[in-house]
């Protein structure tokens, strides 16, 4: 063979394998929504305005770390996106909780509209953007790895300018989408980055609510109810302040500012310093009881003080709380039960009203009940125990589609961790009475 003939022949197979290459890695494009050239539109159409977090550290470097997490590097962070309480908001869609909580829900089929509505606190760039609700969920279903879009980072949360006119349907911010940042500095420093106003909502506790509105009676007042935390925000708390500059290049150093990882009231050290606090976090329960010559009857009160919020954690839609009763004889024989669960279940989210939690800030819930005792048996005291869970528990047909989808053993057996551990009841408090 000549040589020119073998080279011809080498080239030809050459082209031809290349060929079949590039069929494939179009193939494979086409079957991988979450990489596909039209993620690269839609996410500079929302990054046009949404500006991502990774911009602003250049000058903000040190709230970028702390909303990030890069200064409590914790096995809890890197597992959860969670310190000490804090779930960080720089981690909401990366974090495999979110992850599976959203795969549960998806299962149950919500509407377009539920869809939008359900990332709105999670992504706000989709009350500007609501025709990408689904690229944004396609990324967090995919993985952590895949994630590109941001969630809840410096431009969602500085672009609010104010709450909606009227507060029907949380979430209750409005974002003014242009290039101007606001905050809550009645001087803002001029910079030739972006301009910057203040606004103040910032400086009020309406500015947290209008995503966490569970923590609230009005969700449009920038005050708190209640004497022990008169003239207190959400923010005196949650973002433990201190002075200095908010930027790392200028800056007026006697600012106040506050830190930008969003701590829980868990934290020992904020608990141990307010007695007050202390006395009014947690849920109460007491007993109004009546002996009847069939059974035991009564109710429940479940009270919480004028911390304007239930505890725990900051979701508004997830909680489930559950009052049970137990009715003892004088050996401590359970001789009936029955247990009250107050919240929604996955296929119930978002498909109507958002309920009044069950422990909400300076509220008292009436549970009434009413047991049969066992003939022959004699009743000697009552038990009621508060309890809650971080998520509803799933139905098995809801669990098993989900957990279908996923790809890897790895990943269904992380996810069925999850699921047990968050909605598994924990004790909050009890009582008990004789009778």
């Amino acid at each position: 063979m000549s040589l020119a003939r073998c080279w011809y022949k080498q080239s030809g197979m050459i082209a031809l394998a290349l060929c079949v290459l590039l069929i494939s890695m179009q193939i494979a494009l086409a079957q991988d929504p979450v990489s596909s050239p039209n993620d690269e539109a839609w996410l500079e159409e929302i990054q046009h305005i949404f500006v991502p977090s990774d911009q602003c550290k250049q000058c903000h470097d040190r709230h970028y770390e702390e909303w990030k997490g890069m200064r409590e590097q914790t096995p809890d962070l890197k597992s959860f996106g969670r310190v000490d309480g804090a779930l960080l908001h720089g981690t909401a869609l990366t974090s495999p909780v979110f992850q599976t909580v959203l795969g549960l829900w998806l299962e149950t089929d919500p509407t377009q509209e539920e869809r939008t509505k359900c990332l709105s606190c999670h992504v706000p760039a989709v009350t500007v953007f609501p025709q990408h609700t689904d690229n944004v969920i396609a990324q967090v279903m995919a993985g952590p790895k895949h994630v590109k879009v941001e969630g809840i980072g410096c431009s969602a949360c500085h672009l609010i300018k104010s709450t909606v006119d009227h507060a029907g349907s949380p979430p209750t911010f409005k974002i003014e989408p242009s290039a101007t940042m606001y905050g809550p500095y009645d001087q803002p420093e001029e910079n030739l980055v972006h301009p910057s106003h203040q606004a103040q909502i910032y400086n009020g506790a309406n500015y947290c609510a209008a995503c966490h509105f569970s923590k609230v009676k009005d969700v449009t007042s920038p005050s708190l109810s209640g004497e022990i935390l008169k003239g207190t925000i959400c923010q005196d708390c949650h973002m433990e302040p201190s002075t200095g500059s908010s930027t790392s290049k200028r800056g007026a150093l006697t600012r106040p500012i506050g830190r930008h990882w969003f701590q829980g009231i868990v934290i020992p050290g904020i608990m141990l310093s307010n007695r007050n606090l202390q006395a009014e976090w947690f849920s109460r329960v007491d007993i109004d009881v009546t002996k009847m010559t069939n059974g035991v009857g009564g109710t429940v009160l479940v009270r919480n003080g004028s911390l304007p919020h239930m505890f725990p954690g900051g979701d508004p839609v997830l909680k489930q709380f559950f009052v049970t009763i137990h009715i003892k004889d004088q050996d401590g024989n359970l001789l009936a039960k029955e247990e009250k669960r107050f919240g929604l279940g996955f296929d119930e989210i978002l498909r109507g009203p958002i309920p009044t939690p069950l422990v909400n800030g300076g509220v008292t819930r009436k549970i009434p009940f009413f047991l049969n005792v066992p003939e022959g048996k004699t009743a000697s005291l009552v038990e009621a125990v508060l309890s809650y869970a971080l998520i509803p528990k799933p139905d098995e047909a809801v669990k098993s589609r989900y957990i279908a989808t996923l790809k890897t053993e790895h990943e269904k057996k992380s996810a069925h961790n999850i699921i047990e551990d968050y909605s598994t009841a924990r004790l909050l408090t009890f009582r008990t009475k004789d009778l």
